[in-house]
């Protein structure tokens, strides 16, 4: 059935949290959500909004968005309504949407109906068209979804997709043949939905969203990968340019760092202030880390801790070839490397001003202090391996390496020698790319 739990799936409530729920919702972006009109049932409705799936988000008040009241029940109605959050929600992951449509296809949809408040799940197929709805089938009367659907995603699975979970469309209506109040009363009953290509046609977010370019989730899966830490080098340089799906994604990732620096928008005298007043050194030395951030010369003593790997602290820098003077700022970014701080750095264009000195001052460092923590793991896998050679049976032991530790370092100090940096660099990838197959036979 998919994901068993997911951020964007939302139990709505009108007017705060001892309101009485009223539908469910599909989140869009970090600050926009989708539900039907009648779930919130007057355009000025302040709604509560419950990651119903995920405690560990905050719940949000909410208001129909600019633009996004499209009242009206029937068929022929749109009955959508586009809601704004009081306050974005990052940290939750949004829904994939999907145009396509395939008659017959099955179809999970989660709700909220009465007595099943923490929610229940219902199957079906998708049928044809009604009007501008489209019929859900159900395999019988109690598989129709009932009053506390309406807003919910109708969702299919793809196991061919890096996001195998897709909305085609949002729960409406439900009908029964003999209009009695519950579809098992009813001798016919079908559910049915508006689906995201009429929805599309109709909300410019929506079509974006569930366009080729609504988002890249390959993106957002390096960027949490890189965020938390896992087996990466401490500096990460990426290309997003302004708009479409990628600089979306971009966006929505920064709330995983612990500092942003927006190029061109702050002067590095005000990045460095508000970096040491997060680094609270002692007061006697304050002006001593302000000028050695800006101008070099003799560290501070804290700042000669060195790098602190996956445990140091995140600095995404956005924007770099956009900022005014980006041959100061590569230089700044090194020294605040040696207080600990890992870096996203990321370029508008690839071929801007700076880029070739974030790959000679830092990404250079950051890979060939990966290449050594590595080549120092693979090493210790040897070492490992000969003191209990003996002592167990060797089915019980790793396999031995394909590569030894000496051959990997000789390797890589033949890579330090490089004197071209973009060559040094590819090398250093693939040396990296190397060990992490090496060790990935002893995980």
């Amino acid at each position: 059935m998919g994901e068993l739990r997911a951020d964007w799936r939302l139990r709505l409530r009108r007017g705060g949290p001892g309101g009485r729920v009223c539908g469910a919702g599909v989140l869009l972006t970090q600050d926009r959500a989708l539900t039907c009109a009648h779930v919130v049932g007057e355009a000025d409705t302040r709604m509560w909004v419950e990651f119903a799936e995920n405690p560990g988000i905050a719940p949000v008040t909410a208001r129909v968005a600019e633009g996004g009241w499209l009242p009206g029940l029937g068929a022929r109605g749109e009955d959508i309504a586009v809601l704004a959050l009081d306050s974005p929600r990052p940290q939750a992951t949004p829904a994939t949407l999907s145009r396509g449509l395939e008659r017959g296809r099955e179809v999970w949809i989660g709700g909220y109906a009465r007595a099943f408040a923490d929610g229940m799940w219902l199957t079906g197929r998708i049928n044809g068209a009604h009007g501008q709805w489209i019929q859900l089938d159900a395999g019988r009367n109690e598989q129709v979804v009932r009053p506390g659907f309406s807003g919910a995603a109708v969702q299919v699975r793809d196991e061919r997709s890096d996001r195998p979970e897709r909305v085609v469309g949002m729960v409406v209506s439900w009908r029964g043949d003999l209009d009695l109040a519950l579809p098992a009363d009813n001798d016919l009953a079908f559910s049915y939905m508006t689906s995201i290509d009429r929805i599309a046609e109709l909300v410019p977010l929506v079509a974006e969203l569930s366009g080729p370019d609504g988002w890249d989730h390959g993106l957002a899966r390096r960027l949490r990968d890189w965020f938390a830490g896992t087996g990466q080098p401490t500096v990460r340089f990426t290309v997003v340019p302004h708009g479409g799906g990628r600089d979306r994604t971009l966006r929505h990732q920064l709330h995983r760092a612990h500092l942003v620096y927006r190029c061109g928008r702050t002067e590095p005298d005000a990045f460095v202030d508000e970096l040491v007043a997060r680094l609270h050194p002692p007061r006697p030395q304050t002006r001593a880390y302000r000028a050695w951030l800006l101008d070099g010369g003799t560290p501070p003593d804290r700042a000669t801790e060195g790098p602190l790997g996956a445990t140091g602290p995140t600095l995404a820098v956005i924007g770099i070839d956009e900022d005014h003077r980006p041959r100061r700022l590569v230089p700044l970014l090194a020294r605040v490397r040696q207080l600990g701080f890992r870096l996203l750095v990321v370029a508008r264009d690839g071929g801007g001003d700076g880029v070739a000195d974030v790959a000679r001052y830092l990404l250079l460092p950051a890979f060939d202090e990966r290449a050594e923590e590595l080549v120092d793991r693979v090493a210790a896998v040897e070492r490992n391996r000969a003191m209990l050679n003996g002592l167990v049976e060797s089915a019980s032991l790793a396999p031995p390496p394909r590569v030894d530790a000496a051959r990997r370092r000789r390797q890589l100090e033949r890579l330090r020698a490089l004197r071209d940096p973009h060559e040094r660099l590819t090398s250093l990838r693939g040396l990296l790319r190397e060990l992490d197959t090496d060790l990935g036979r002893y995980a």
